[in-house]
């Protein structure tokens, strides 16, 4: 398949001309090297996405870079034997949008030690569903299993439940056999998350303690707004328990005491998606693909745009306004 001499992206500048975004015509030389060139069929809107595109927040390492860090098409072009021409695959995280350029391109080139074929049981469209947010919440859930995490501990707390991360989180958690209770602050949400598998929806305010240890509720769970909120989490969480740290959405301050850890032997996690390494981003995509596959994830995506509608969409997601996840299609 021949490749256009010019492409649009959506590419991000910040210069003497001051921080700016938008869709631009391309040439695959001005993209970042990597053996594999994709053309792309579909990508995702994720916070950090929101954070690169608006300037808001310091994600990207050198100006300009096409936007985007997910992002899933076929082969076009590949000089790694691993990949040939017409093959599906996918890329999460690994420097997109942040030191090489990203997902919001009709062709992106991709190095082939990020590029992960598309598994069986996922197509193009869904893979991006998932994206960097069903990625991290498996990931979460992988974390927690090998640290001995099981039903029998209790629910799963998922907080800031109607976020990509966290829809997908309870959608993901219940498939793979957990009870989850979901954590929002938006009452008017509830069916939501209860359609994804929430057995119970409880408001913020029923998390919150300022004391360092409360009755055990939770098995574990996933936070991702950190804070009180991440504190509340620990100090009610069963013996032996995992609570897995993915998010910041509130602060990136954590004001706790030892307790949890060193009387119930509460695990603290983190969860970094973007350089996982290869052996498990296979794992945590197999996985994916089959026996956590989200049974509802028609009801995850709530919206899809094409890459002109970008800039609203980074508007809403930081002023809260985000549901779900948001799939981009590239036309």
């Amino acid at each position: 398949m021949s490749i256009p001499t010019r492409f649009d992206a959506f590419r991000i500048h910040d210069d003497d001309a001051g921080y700016r975004s938008g869709i631009e015509s391309v040439t695959l030389e001005d993209l970042a090297p990597g053996e594999v060139v994709i053309k792309a069929a579909y990508s995702s809107v994720n916070y950090k996405d929101a954070l690169a595109g608006t300037g808001k927040g310091k994600i990207l390492r050198r100006f300009p870079l096409v936007g985007g860090i997910d992002v899933a098409g076929h082969v076009v072009h590949s000089s790694d034997p691993a990949f040939r021409e017409g093959d599906a695959v996918l890329a999460t995280g690994s420097g997109l949008s942040e030191t090489r350029d990203g997902g919001y391109s009709q062709y992106v080139r991709l190095e082939s030690k990020w590029t992960v074929a598309l598994p069986t049981g996922l197509d193009l469209r869904e893979a991006m569903v998932l994206g960097t947010a069903g990625f991290t919440a498996g990931l979460a859930l992988l974390r927690m299993l090998e640290n001995r995490q099981s039903p029998a501990h209790g629910p799963l707390a998922v907080t800031g439940a109607t976020g990509g991360v966290g829809s997908l989180a309870v959608a993901i958690f219940t498939r793979a056999g957990f009870q989850v209770h979901a954590i929002s602050g938006k009452a008017d949400q509830v069916e939501y998350l209860k359609a994804l598998g929430a057995s119970e929806v409880l408001g913020r305010d029923a998390l919150a303690t300022a004391r360092p240890m409360e009755s055990a509720r939770f098995g574990g769970g996933l936070d991702n707004v950190g804070g009180p909120m991440l504190a509340s989490l620990l100090a009610q969480t069963a013996p032996c328990g995992n609570v897995a740290s993915a998010g910041l959405a509130a602060t990136h301050e954590l004001n706790a005491t030892v307790m949890p850890f060193i009387i119930r032997g509460v695990s603290l996690l983190g969860v970094a998606s973007a350089g996982t390494a290869r052996d498990i981003r296979d794992e945590v995509w197999h996985r994916l693909a089959g026996p956590w596959k989200p049974a509802h994830l028609d009801r995850v995506c709530t919206r899809e745009v094409g890459l002109d509608d970008l800039p609203d969409v980074f508007r809403s997601m930081l002023s809260g306004g985000s549901l779900g996840r948001t799939v981009v299609r590239i036309d």
